[in-house]
């Protein structure tokens, strides 16, 4: 009897090793627990991944983003094409820093929710089980936009055609209810060098194709349908982003006044006047005077 449970326990171990090392079948995440998620790869031989509820949700409303109208406009309408079964573009957000790239994501993410509306975030490192998702949520009635945050590839990165393949290079067709929004402060998504424009120059080991080398540099941004350009804000532009969210947190109009020079300041000091910095100064200011 002992020998037998000897065999037993040694059984159950090998059949618990061998767990983490097959291929495992994809789990669904409780889709009531939330419209967000995020993907989480298990670091180890078998290297899963699950959708995890996201808790605590930004709260974040469209009209809570100012001085970004026709951006706006682009891409409210491109996600309510989507939501609504017609046409749509996978999209790329791009330009200045802290001028509500990724905060417009969450806006249209609130504003659609309760039209079936979902959001998945996955790291630029999980790119590659992109594939995995899309067949996780290509029965779903729900809509999902795949949200890839701050996004720029260096020379190399196995993500960078993991992406390119899930825009528009497998011969298996994109899930008719899965977009990729995807925010980068560059415009093709890789450095871009001096050495680009200069094609006609080769040295001893030079590409003997540089224009080619270019092309490939560019091609995966252009496999987003919709490129939408952030552009910095002009003092003014500031200045009225700072009051909107001073009189979120109860600031009347003199209060508001009265903090003009110390937003400035305030913005000298960051050398930025994003919306992010605005944000950051209201929340500062805000919390100081009623602490007072």
């Amino acid at each position: 009897m002992n020998q037998l449970d000897h065999f037993l326990n040694r059984a159950e171990a090998l059949l618990s090793r061998l767990e983490t090392i097959l291929p495992q079948t994809q789990r669904e995440p409780d889709w009531q627990l939330g419209h967000a998620f995020r993907w989480r790869k298990y670091h180890g031989p078998a290297g899963r991944g699950t959708l995890q509820p996201v808790a605590h949700v930004s709260t974040i409303a469209l009209s809570d983003l100012q001085h970004i109208e026709p951006q706006k406009q682009q891409i409210e309408q491109n996600t309510r094409q989507f939501v609504h079964r017609r046409p749509a573009n996978n999209v790329l957000l791009t330009g200045a820093r802290g001028t509500g790239k990724s905060s417009l994501i969450k806006a249209c993410l609130n504003q659609f929710a309760a039209d079936g509306l979902r959001l998945i975030e996955v790291d630029k490192a999980d790119l590659a089980d992109l594939p995995d998702i899309v067949e996780l949520v290509a029965t779903r009635p729900e809509r999902f936009i795949l949200f890839c945050d701050d996004l720029s590839f260096e020379e190399g990165e196995s993500g960078y055609k993991a992406l390119k393949v899930a825009l528009d290079g497998s011969i298996a067709a994109q899930s008719d209810n899965v977009l990729i929004y995807a925010t980068s402060n560059r415009r093709h998504l890789m450095p871009e060098r001096m050495s680009d424009n200069a094609s006609y120059t080769h040295g001893d080991d030079g590409d003997l194709h540089p224009g080619e080398t270019v092309e490939e540099r560019i091609s995966l941004s252009e496999r987003f349908g919709l490129w939408v350009t952030f552009y910095p804000f002009r003092q003014d532009d500031y200045l009225e982003i700072v009051a909107h969210w001073l009189r979120s947190f109860g600031c009347d109009a003199a209060q508001i006044q009265a903090a003009t020079a110390d937003a400035l300041r305030w913005a000298l000091q960051r050398g930025s006047r994003s919306g992010r910095v605005a944000w950051q100064f209201a929340k500062d200011h805000a919390g100081r005077m009623q602490s007072g």
